[in-house]
């Protein structure tokens, strides 16, 4: 082996052994960052407990380049139980870029989520669906293209009516464009992908500011959560509750919390969190079989 040769060959050994080290600590850095960005951005999150979720990052970008993040948790095994499936539940946080505190409850339930009352069931966590929006300064409703991702699910009614009852119904209002077509942005597409491999028996979509409980799906529904009382509002053309709820007919609990911007206290908080499991207890057991 010539020197040359095998100065080529000792480097190449390098490059591919340092390749080999670095491809794992890329996803941790991504996810740090993730983390760290939204610690900066959300008092209420805070990064180090960010990281040590078990997240899992999406091929996906954004338009602006921001990772769409997940985490699977597993019920724990039941005493007693039979062999049928364990319900699923869906969580979706920060639809909505500038509604903050959807994205911070969903990391307060993060807390209680080991509790023994949640472990029967298995989760799958979204806490921030729309970072771009979240992002912007000042934070916007719709993501980095200007559209109102609770508008642009792929419904059947969207192609006729999204267009025609943005126009009349809000006036073009630029915070409810519902995008060029049905399920044209990165976001709505993942959303919907989500639905498809998770398959869940129900969907709790976390909003705010309108202080209540809405539901779309099959009966029966729920009337109170905490301090957050039924008021069904409808369905849109686009909407998520359109979508899963008449269109899939899976129960979509959409949670209003009081505020965009400043939390519940930790007692409403834990109330709606509470009520919200004794719904799913008596509700949810029994559609795989448990």
């Amino acid at each position: 082996m010539t020197h040359l040769f095998r100065r080529a060959f000792l480097t190449a050994l390098l490059f591919a052994a340092q390749t080999a080290w670095a491809a794992p600590s890329t996803a941790a850095d991504t996810l740090d960052t993730w983390c760290n960005d939204l610690g900066k951005r959300l008092r209420s999150v805070n990064a180090s407990d960010c990281r040590k979720r078990n997240f899992q990052i999406a091929p996906e970008r954004t338009s602006g380049q921001r990772a769409l993040v997940w985490q699977d948790i597993a019920a724990a095994p039941q005493k007693g139980a039979t062999h049928g499936k364990t319900p699923r539940v869906l969580v979706i946080g920060g639809i909505h870029g500038d509604e903050l505190t959807s994205v911070s409850i969903v990391f307060r339930w993060l807390n209680w989520i080991d509790e023994a009352a949640p472990r029967r069931y298995h989760w799958r966590i979204i806490p921030l669906a729309n970072p771009d929006g979240l992002y912007q300064r000042p934070p916007t409703r719709g993501n980095l293209q200007g559209v109102d991702l609770n508008r642009n699910f792929s419904t059947p009614d969207w192609e006729k009516d999204a267009h025609t009852y943005w126009q009349n119904r809000t006036r073009s209002d630029p915070r409810r464009y519902p995008g060029q077509s049905a399920g044209s942005e990165i976001e709505t597409q993942w959303l919907q992908k989500q639905i498809e491999t998770f398959s869940p028996d129900m969907i709790i979509s976390v909003h705010a500011p309108y202080n209540l409980l809405d539901y779309d799906g099959p009966s029966p529904h729920p009337l109170r959560f905490g301090r957050l009382a039924l008021n069904r509002l409808g369905v849109y053309p686009g909407s998520l509750g359109n979508y899963a709820g008449l269109h899939k007919n899976l129960p979509v609990v959409t949670i209003e919390l009081p505020h965009a911007t400043s939390m519940p206290t930790l007692r409403e908080q834990r109330a709606m969190w509470d009520d919200m499991l004794r719904w799913m207890e008596k509700n949810l057991h029994g559609i795989r079989g448990n």
